[in-house]
């Protein structure tokens, strides 16, 4: 299994309506994109949330998040959610929407 089909289409269900919003296949998963900004993504069964300098100790300090790294090199300002830091559809509502406000705040990308 690349990705999980059923947290991507829960992922899309929230993102529905929200303007500029692409969905693309990467690396295995799919990553949402805002402006051309990563804002989260499923890789495996997992919820990646690019969450900013600013939330990654906070982000990281909730319970089923870990150190996003893919390549062996931890990316900071991104953090991976396990299945149960996400069952619960507010739980996940509330991490996609902290990706899309990071997200946000960059420069659009061409």
């Amino acid at each position: 299994m690349a990705y999980n089909l059923i947290l991507a289409e829960r992922v899309s269900q929230i993102l529905a309506g929200v303007p500029g919003i692409v969905e693309k296949k990467m690396f295995g998963g799919i990553g949402y994109m805002v402006s051309g900004n990563i804002a989260c993504g499923v890789n495996k069964d997992d919820l990646i949330v690019r969450v900013g300098p600013e939330k990654y100790q906070e982000a990281l300090d909730q319970p089923h998040t870990r150190v996003f790294d893919m390549t062996g090199r931890p990316m900071s300002g991104w953090i991976t959610v396990a299945p149960p830091g996400y069952a619960d559809d507010r739980d996940l509502k509330g991490w996609v929407k902290m990706g899309l406000d990071f997200a946000s705040t960059l420069p659009e990308k061409p």
